[in-house]
């Protein structure tokens, strides 16, 4: 089994930083692509951004040119970095990722708990 444990989120003010971590831990054997998504109230889950295992990024349009996302991958863990924050930032964020346990077994997918960012002054 895998676990995704995310960490960093809190309050911060409108045009604020936060740094999220998510760590992934138990049996890996390659970690796919990573993903973070966010949900607010009343919203539906939306996906912000994704890195594959090569890299590659994609962002949600909502938050290109203010987040970026990062792993390490000696570490099993994928980073969100919020610059510039906003009032509609605020969700819980959840990370999600494709893992394979062993050499030659498909990935299944994983999900963390989230975190709650929260921009408010």
């Amino acid at each position: 089994q895998v676990q995704l444990v995310e960490s960093g989120g809190g309050l911060v003010q409108p045009g604020g930083s936060l740094r999220l971590s998510c760590a992934a831990s138990g049996t890996i054997f390659l970690i796919y692509t990573m993903r973070w998504y966010r949900q607010a109230p009343g919203k539906q889950r939306e996906l912000v951004a994704t890195i594959t295992v090569g890299g590659g990024t994609n962002y949600a349009d909502s938050v290109k040119g203010r987040f970026t996302i990062s792993r390490e991958h000696t570490k099993n863990t994928v980073y969100l970095q919020m610059n510039s924050l906003r009032p509609e930032d605020t969700a819980v964020y959840v990370c999600n990722a494709d893992v394979a346990a062993t050499r030659g077994r498909a990935p299944h997918e994983f999900w963390g708990q989230g975190t709650q960012v929260t921009v408010s002054s």
